[in-house]
């Protein structure tokens, strides 16, 4: 809708303030600040959790446009300015949050910090990060819906969101960014409910992977930007089903030990 908040003519060129890293960078501290608090309250050391935090940024930025580039390389082979274009884009969510896990897993076991807890402080932050994230999005245009003609389609007529996103204008579309900064957010007050009741370590974070590939997947339906595709399912649904698997056979797992000791 708005990609740039504003911008400034300098020596005939114009340089503006990107909407969407603006809203990503409320979105880091946002999470930040939350995640920081929640790993107090667990007694975690509040300098670990920095440190990983920026860890997990640089690594998922990272991860999330080496993924956007892997599928769809031939685009930017035969298009190489477009490579530039990208970077202003949120780039594949998965391949961010792949990039940030294992890298935390690595540091995590290097200095002998308790992982699991870590990932339940940060589950609720990163719910959170997402649903203002996505709002970036929408205002710059990537990550758009598919043609709709429901009461509540948005249309887009900013001939730089079409430069540097595709998204089409003046036509009709699903709010897919929309929906799911809305998924997310409700996302993040189940996670601070699940929270509050005692459960293993681990399992909050299992929650949150379970249930976001569950919405993540359902709103890919309504997508209509390029992301992949393999037995018509996009490259994110692919990845949000073995999210899902992998969580549900966890979250089983690590329950068990308690039911068996329920039944002693």
């Amino acid at each position: 809708m708005r990609p740039f908040l504003f911008s400034i003519p300098v020596f005939g060129r114009s340089f503006g303030l990107p909407t969407y890293g603006l809203l990503l960078a409320i979105a880091f501290l946002a999470a930040l600040g939350l995640a920081r608090k929640r790993a107090a309250q667990a007694g975690l050391p509040a300098e670990s959790v920095l440190d990983l935090w920026i860890a997990a940024l640089v690594s998922g930025i990272l991860g999330a446009k080496l993924l956007l580039y892997a599928i769809d390389y031939r685009y930017y082979i035969d298009n190489p300015r477009a490579i530039l274009a990208g970077l202003q884009s949120a780039g594949v969510f998965y391949g961010g949050f792949v990039a940030a896990v294992v890298t935390c897993l690595v540091l995590v076991a290097r200095r002998g910090l308790p992982g699991w807890k870590i990932a339940d402080a940060a589950a609720p932050a990163v719910a959170l990060g997402q649903a203002i994230g996505r709002l970036g999005c929408f205002a710059a245009g990537c990550c758009f819906g598919r043609p709709s003609d429901l009461p509540w389609a948005v249309t887009f007529t900013d001939p730089e969101a079409h430069r540097l996103t595709g998204v089409p204008l003046d036509v009709p579309l699903h709010p897919s960014q929309i929906y799911e900064s809305i998924l997310d957010l409700a996302l993040f007050g189940v996670l601070i409910f699940l929270s509050r009741r005692p459960r293993a370590d681990g399992q909050l974070f299992l929650w949150y992977l379970l249930l976001y590939a569950l919405l993540r997947g359902a709103v890919e339906f309504t997508r209509g930007d390029p992301r992949g595709d393999l037995l018509g399912a996009s490259t994110s649904q692919i990845i949000a089903v073995g999210a899902a698997l992998v969580a549900g056979f966890f979250l089983w797992t690590r329950r068990r030990p308690r039911a068996s000791a329920r039944n002693a």
